[in-house]
């Protein structure tokens, strides 16, 4: 699983963010057509945050923007090696964006 850190292109004029979201696009596109591609969507800003024993519910997540999460993807890939080779394509590294590759266990 890729989780996508930061990234924010809202500084960005319409058309760059235009430009940038026909990479993501194109990055899909590529995954899909070489069967890697699962799932992902992107992830609205804010939401509600549930903790402790009395499920305290709180606006949020917030944090700085740099570890906002703006999104997933489920790709299918041999190991973590190559997801991480995978993830090395993502079109926001250059909006100082990050990806967490993580592995997701599965129960039979």
């Amino acid at each position: 699983m890729f989780i996508f850190l930061g990234g924010d292109p809202s500084h960005l004029s319409p058309e760059a963010q235009q430009a940038h979201m026909q990479k993501w696009f194109a990055w899909i596109e590529k995954l899909t057509n070489e069967k890697r591609y699962a799932a992902g969507e992107a992830l609205l800003p804010g939401g509600k945050t549930i903790a402790g024993l009395k499920k305290t519910v709180t606006d949020g997540p917030f944090a700085e923007s740099k570890e906002v999460v703006g999104g997933f993807f489920v790709v299918l890939a041999k190991n973590i090696d190559e997801a991480v080779q995978i993830a090395k394509d993502c079109p926001d590294y250059e909006l100082g964006g990050i990806v967490e590759v993580r592995e997701v266990m599965k129960f039979d």
